[in-house]
C-alpha cells in the first residue's frame, strides 16, 4: 500500500498516514454512481483521477436569484471548478426563530443551480462568516444576548446558549440542502467551519460535531490556516486551507503596499500569510509552518481576487494583481488556487442598518465599508462584468490547469526562490509587485516536458494554454513594459526545442513539428479564446455554455443620454470623526444634507426589455443613488466609475448624492487619485464627469 497517497475514507472509517501517524476522518466521499471525491496528501482526486481544480468564492445572497444560473456559468467559463460560498446567519435569521430563505436568500434553489451545472460547492457555514457582513453575520439579537449574558451567549466560545443557537443554525441550514450532499447525488463535496478563529481546538470539534450532527455527512470539513491555531490540534479532523492579498482595506495604515503584502507575490516555502485580517490578529503574525502543517495538501480557499475599498483606505485594483498571486502559489506547491472573490455582489438592504461591516457595532466593528456595493473590483464584479485583465489572464491559466494539471499536481517544488520555482515539467516565474514593480511579468513556461510519446518539449517561448483542435496551444510571453529581458530565447518570435532542435513558427498560425501540430498565439488573440468541448471559439465577449448552446455576453456603452439637474450644491467639508477603531468613519445619513444633489430623469424612456446599467463617472468622497429616498448603490471614491442597475431605478425619483473630498482627510488614496485632490481648487474634490448607459448583450451563438 502506497501509504504517502492514503485517501481520506468516510466518516467511521479513519485512515493513517505514514508522515504524521495520525488519522484523516471525513464524511462519506461516494456518490450514488460510485464516483469518489478524494483528497490524498497531495490534493483532490475526482473518480480516480488527481485533479488540480480551481475553486471560486460567489455569495449567492449579494446576487439577484435570476442571475444565479447564468453568473455560476461564466464562473465555469472562468475555469472555476469548485464554487464555495458563505452562509451569513444575519441574512437569514434576523429576528430570533424566524427563519428567510426565500429569493435571493433562497440556499436550496442556488445549490439545485450549481448541481444543474455540474458544479461542486464547498459550503461556509459559518457560525462566524466575515465576509464584510454586519457584525460578521451574527444576527443582533444574539449579537446583544453575549453582551448582556456572557456566561450564556459569548460568541465563538463553547457557551451553552451560543451553542444552542449555533446548533439550531445549521440544523436550519441542512433543513436547506439535505438531499443535495455529494452522497445524496448533489454537489455539496465539503463544508468549512468558522473562519478566521485560533480555537480552541474544542470549540471546532464541538462546531464539527455539531456539523455532523445536523446531517452534513461530506468528502472533506475545512478551517482556514489562518490564524494559527493555539494547539491541541488533532491531525486529520479538518483540513486548513490557506490564503494571501495583495493589499488589504483592513490595514490601519495609509500608506501603499504597508508590511508583508509584497511578500505574497513571491515564491515561498510558508502557506502562512502575514498580511491576513491583520486590523485583529496584528502585523507579526507567525508564518513558520509545523511538520504537522506541512502534511496536509496545499490548498487555497483565499488569493485575492480583488479588494474592496474601506472608508479609510480606498484600494484601486487593476487587475493586473491576480495571475501574479496563482503563479506564486502554483510555483510554491499548491494544488488548489481558490479566490476571495471570483464574483462581487450587492448587499441585501435593511432599512434598520446597513448589512455590511461598520466600526459602528459591538462585533466585527474593524472597518467602515459600503452599505451596499460588495463589487470586491474582483474577476467579476458586482453585477457580474468582467475585468477585462483578470478575467482573461486566469482564465487562460486555468485552462493549463485543466488540460495539465493531473500532471502537474504530483510534481513535487524541486526548486525554489523569490522570483522562480520549478515544479517537474514546469517552471514558474513572478517579478511584478503591485505598485512597486507594475513592469514585472509573470508566467508558466515548460521545461524538458515529456508531452507525448517520445516527444520533449525542451522549452518554449510561450505559456502552454490548452489542447483543442488536434493541437497543442502556447500564448506568447507577456511583454515587458520596462524593456528589462525577460525570455532567454528571444522577443515575440514563437519558439520551441523538442528533442534538442529548435522549431520556430509565426504568431496565430499553426506549424508541424515531431509529428505534431502546435500554435502560438499572440497575446491579444489568446484573450479572445475559449475552449468549448474540443475546439477553441474566438470572442471579444464572454462565452459559455448554456445546456448546448453557446452563448456570448458582451457590455456595451450606448449612445443614449442622461438627463441630470443639480438641485442642491454641496455644503462644504463635514467633519471626519475618527470612529472606535481609530481610523476615519464613513458618513452618516445626516452628512448627506451637506451633499450635492442632482435629479436623474428620463429613465422611463429606456427600454424595460434590455439589461441596463448607469455607470457614474465622479470624483468625491462617497457617492449614493436613493430611488424614491431608499438607498440602492453607493461608493467610496477610489478613481473608478459606479455602476448602478437600470431596474433598480425605473418608475421612481432617482437622487445621487456627492459628497465633497477633503485635502486632508484621514485616508488612504493611490498615488493617482491622491494628484487629483492634491490639485483640487480650495482642496476640496467633488464634480460629476458623466452618467452612461451601459447594456449587457446576451446571445445564442451556436
Amino acid at each position: 500500500m502506497n501509504i504517502k497517497h492514503l485517501l481520506f475514507s468516510i466518516l467511521v472509517s479513519c485512515t493513517t498516514t505514514a508522515v504524521a501517524q495520525e488519522t484523516f476522518c471525513f464524511g462519506t466521499n461516494a456518490n450514488p454512481d460510485g464516483v469518489k471525491f478524494e483528497v490524498d496528501s497531495k490534493g483532490f482526486i475526482i473518480g480516480g483521477k488527481h485533479v488540480l481544480p480551481v475553486m471560486g468564492e460567489i455569495h449567492y445572497a449579494r446576487v439577484p436569484e435570476k442571475d444565479w444560473q447564468r453568473e455560476v456559468q461564466k464562473m465555469k467559463a472562468g475555469g472555476i471548478t469548485i464554487l464555495s460560498t458563505y452562509v451569513f446567519w444575519i441574512h437569514h435569521e434576523e429576528e430570533e426563530g424566524k427563519w428567510d430563505w426565500s429569493g435571493n436568500k433562497n440556499l436550496r434553489k442556488f445549490i439545485e443551480v450549481c448541481q444543474k451545472e455540474q458544479m461542486p460547492v464547498v459550503l461556509r457555514i459559518g457560525p462566524f462568516c466575515h465576509g464584510e457582513v454586519y457584525q460578521g453575520g451574527f444576527p443582533t439579537w444574539l449579537a446583544d444576548k453575549a453582551q448582556s449574558n456572557p456566561k450564556q451567549y459569548k460568541l465563538r466560545s463553547q457557551a451553552p446558549g451560543f451553542m444552542e443557537a449555533t446548533h439550531n443554525l445549521y440544523n436550519n441550514i441542512f433543513a436547506q440542502v439535505n438531499g443535495l450532499l455529494w452522497k445524496q447525488g448533489g454537489p455539496i463535496v465539503g463544508v468549512q467551519i468558522e473562519n478566521e478563529c485560533r480555537g480552541p481546538w474544542s470549540y471546532y470539534m464541538a462546531l464539527k460535531d455539531m456539523a455532523v450532527e445536523a446531517g452534513f455527512d461530506t468528502p472533506f470539513y475545512t478551517r482556514t490556516g489562518w490564524p494559527k491555531l493555539n494547539g491541541n490540534e488533532e491531525f486529520g479532523k479538518l483540513l486548513p486551507l490557506y490564503g494571501d492579498y495583495a493589499d488589504g482595506f483592513w490595514d490601519r495604515v495609509l500608506t501603499d503596499m504597508p508590511g508583508d503584502y509584497k511578500n505574497a507575490f513571491i515564491m515561498k516555502d510558508t502557506r502562512l500569510s502575514a498580511v491576513i485580517a491583520t486590523e485583529a490578529l496584528g502585523n507579526n503574525q507567525s508564518t513558520e509552518m509545523s511538520t504537522i502543517d506541512l502534511s496536509y495538501p496545499y490548498l487555497t480557499c483565499e488569493l485575492g481576487g480583488g479588494m474592496m475599498p474601506s472608508y479609510h483606505r480606498r484600494i484601486n485594483m487593476s487587475g493586473r494583481e491576480v495571475k501574479p498571486l496563482t503563479i506564486c502559489k502554483l510555483g510554491s506547491g499548491s494544488n488548489l488556487p481558490g479566490y476571495y472573490m471570483y464574483h462581487g455582489g450587492t448587499n441585501p438592504y435593511n432599512p434598520k442598518h446597513t448589512m455590511a461591516e461598520t466600526q459602528a457595532t459591538s462585533v466585527t466593528n474593524y472597518n467602515d465599508m459600503p452599505h451596499m456595493t460588495y463589487d470586491f473590483q474582483t474577476l467579476l464584479g458586482e453585477m457580474g462584468q468582467p475585468n477585462p485583465v483578470s478575467w482573461n489572464e486566469s482564465r487562460l491559466l486555468h485552462q493549463f490547469l485543466a488540460d495539465w494539471g493531473e500532471e502537474l499536481s504530483q510534481m513535487d517544488v524541486d526548486t525554489l526562490s523569490e522570483h522562480y520555482a520549478r515544479r517537474g515539467s514546469f517552471e514558474f516565474f513572478n517579478d511584478y509587485v503591485r505598485i512597486l514593480n507594475e513592469g514585472g511579468q509573470s508566467y508558466v513556461t515548460p521545461r524538458n516536458w515529456p508531452v507525448a510519446n517520445g516527444v520533449t518539449i525542451d522549452w518554449a517561448t510561450g505559456e502552454p494554454f490548452c489542447k483543442a483542435d488536434g493541437c497543442i496551444y502556447f500564448i506568447e510571453f507577456p511583454q515587458r513594459t520596462d524593456k528589462a529581458k525577460l525570455i532567454p530565447f528571444g522577443g515575440r518570435v514563437p519558439s520551441l526545442s523538442i528533442n534538442g532542435k529548435v522549431i520556430n513558427g509565426k504568431l496565430d498560425k499553426p506549424f508541424k513539428a515531431a509529428g505534431m501540430t502546435f500554435c502560438f498565439l499572440s497575446r491579444e488573440k489568446a484573450h479572445t479564446a475559449y475552449k468549448i468541448g474540443d475546439k477553441l471559439y474566438y470572442s471579444d465577449g464572454i462565452l459559455y455554455q448554456d445546456g448546448n448552446r453557446i452563448m456570448e455576453e458582451t457590455w456595451k456603452t450606448l449612445p443614449t443620454k442622461v438627463n441630470y439637474v443639480l438641485t442642491k450644491e454641496h455644503g462644504g467639508l463635514r467633519e471626519i470623526k475618527m470612529g472606535s477603531q481609530k481610523v476615519a468613519a464613513q458618513p452618516t445619513e445626516e452628512d448627506f444634507g451637506k451633499a450635492a444633489t442632482w435629479v436623474i430623469s428620463n429613465l422611463n424612456e429606456l427600454n424595460e426589455n434590455l439589461d441596463l446599467y448607469l455607470q457614474i463617472s465622479y470624483r468625491g468622497d462617497v457617492a449614493r443613488i436613493y430611488a424614491d429616498g431608499q438607498l440602492v448603490e453607493d461608493n467610496f471614491w477610489n478613481g473608478k466609475p459606479m455602476l448602478v442597475r437600470l431596474s433598480d431605478l425605473v418608475g421612481k425619483r432617482v437622487e445621487l448624492k456627492i459628497l465633497p473630498l477633503g485635502k486632508d482627510y484621514p485616508i488612504y488614496l493611490q498615488k493617482e487619485q491622491k494628484a487629483e485632490l492634491d490639485k483640487a481648487p480650495n482642496g476640496i474634490l467633488l464634480s460629476l464627469d458623466g452618467i452612461q448607459v451601459i447594456e449587457r448583450q446576451t446571445n445564442a451563438i451556436e
